[in-house]
């Protein structure tokens, strides 16, 4: 038998390898996701980070809705979130920078109503300058 020269390269095999392991690449990707809500915090210059053990995260958006988890809440759903709470349990709040005040007052108003006292308002630290 004559042996043929070597003088070329299938590369289909190694291009199929290539997309599926890209494609593999992507749907993963899609289940590896940031939970991050469009909320634009407020900036202080004075505040430390908090090193407290998160009880509950509230957030409040620019539309005024309180989200809970990734599940905006109704007032409903909100005031028997809160009646399950011990008064010890630490609530942060992300709120939108942009939000009018009457909207946190309110909330604030139904966290004394069931004698919710750890809470705080997160923010994002500007260094001074």
């Amino acid at each position: 038998m004559d042996e043929k020269e070597f003088d070329s390269i299938n590369v289909i095999p190694l291009v199929d390898i290539m997309l599926v392991l890209l494609t593999i690449v992507l749907i993963t990707a899609t289940f590896i996701s940031i939970r991050a809500l469009p909320v634009k915090l407020p900036e202080t210059r004075y505040t430390k980070e908090s090193l407290t053990k998160l009880g509950i995260e509230l957030t409040l958006n620019k539309n005024g809705q309180i989200i809970y988890e990734e599940k905006i809440l109704t007032p409903h759903d909100l005031e028997n979130l809160l009646q399950g709470l011990s008064e010890n349990t630490p609530i942060v709040i992300n709120i939108d920078e942009n939000l009018p005040v009457k909207n946190l007052v309110s909330l604030l108003d139904l966290f004394k109503k069931y004698h919710l006292q750890k809470i705080s308002i997160k923010t994002i630290h500007k260094p001074n300058g």
